[in-house]
């Protein structure tokens, strides 16, 4: 499917497929990929759930410097991810055109499909990895060294049982149950797709009525996970997956608790509303044949005051907010509320 790459259409129901290419890069090298500054290059979509766990991961360790960035167009043509936003049309580090050369350099011939997030080895310009359910979790356990001062602890230790419990409920409901429901070839695949959605939906209402994040007090991969997926609601899948049966700016708790997100340092400043709304209405063709892209809907109720403070938590625990938007990463106007 042509949102990410890890997912394919069957006859009778969606289904995403594991990532093909699931080397770790870790702090002892185990994989044969050691941690290292300026080696390695981060390439996502601004538009796709998947990479936006990266670029937020990214930002809150502190990430920037030691691990450069690359964003793909958010419309792809049949060679899948391209680089024409930049100029020329290529990467200006990898000097590539399109994402699927680095995937060739490491694997002629690779029959799968080219995702995003993925990260590539600059000295090789070869593909390392696109398990993008690993590589978030690598960014705050493995690449400890290269954090920046007072960066939070995404993956504590004493709440990973409770965080991977958490996780996993809503990869399965959520994450990806939007897309089971948008890709649903039968009334019976969409509804009970869609049903299992608003059930995880109104479930961590629940949780989080009086709690102001997932797990414990501060913000973990849990809360990175459910927010990509949140912040999409409204503009694409309410309507472009037919997950309407009512929109997250008309449930009180989840509605402060994405915008409580979004204004959160390193959440909202690396999500492109443009990006989004472009690659879903005019990529997925056999949804949105026309491919128009919808004028709504007004995102400027992402800035008002959510009063999620008064619940208490500490956003980044003992550490400390990330720094501004490194110079070439910030959003372009057309892109925010």
């Amino acid at each position: 499917m042509s949102d990410d790459g890890n997912s394919a259409l069957g006859h009778k129901a969606f289904s995403r497929s594991r990532s093909h290419f699931s080397d770790r890069i870790t702090a002892d090298g185990r994989d044969g990929w050691p941690v290292a500054a300026g080696r390695y290059r981060l390439v996502v979509s601004r538009a796709c759930p998947w990479a936006s766990r990266a670029l937020v991961a990214r930002r809150l360790l502190g990430l920037e410097d030691a691990l450069s960035l690359a964003v793909a167009d958010p419309v792809q043509d049949d060679r899948s991810w391209r680089f024409t936003l930049d100029p020329d049309g290529r990467d200006p580090v990898l000097g590539i055109r399109y994402l699927s050369e680095a995937y060739d350099r490491r694997e002629t011939g690779y029959p799968g499909g080219v995702s995003v997030p993925a990260v590539v080895d600059v000295p090789s310009g070869r593909l390392v990895t696109n398990d993008y359910q690993q590589l978030t979790l690598d960014l705050a356990t493995e690449w400890t060294a290269l954090h920046r001062p007072g960066a939070p602890d995404l993956y504590p230790k004493r709440h990973r049982d409770e965080i991977d419990t958490v996780m996993a409920e809503v990869y399965e409901d959520l994450n990806n149950g939007v897309y089971r429901a948008g890709f649903a070839h039968t009334q019976e695949e969409y509804e009970e797709a869609c049903t299992g959605v608003f059930r995880r939906l109104e479930a961590l209402a629940g949780r989080l009525a009086g709690q102001r994040y997932l797990v414990g007090d501060t913000i973990t991969e849990a809360d990175i996970r459910l927010f990509t997926t949140l912040v999409r609601f409204d503009a694409v899948y309410h309507g472009h997956f037919k997950c309407n049966r009512w929109k997250l700016a008309e449930q009180p708790v989840l509605w402060g608790y994405v915008r409580d997100l979004y204004q959160t340092p390193g959440f909202g400043d690396t999500v492109d509303f443009d990006h989004i709304k472009r690659h879903y209405y005019q990529v997925h063709t056999g949804i949105n044949p026309t491919g128009i892209v919808p004028l709504g809907p007004d995102t400027t109720g992402w800035l008002t005051p959510h009063h999620r403070e008064e619940l208490g938590g500490r956003p980044f625990g003992d550490g400390t907010p990330p720094g501004p938007v490194p110079a070439g990463e910030e959003i372009p106007e057309s892109g925010r509320p």
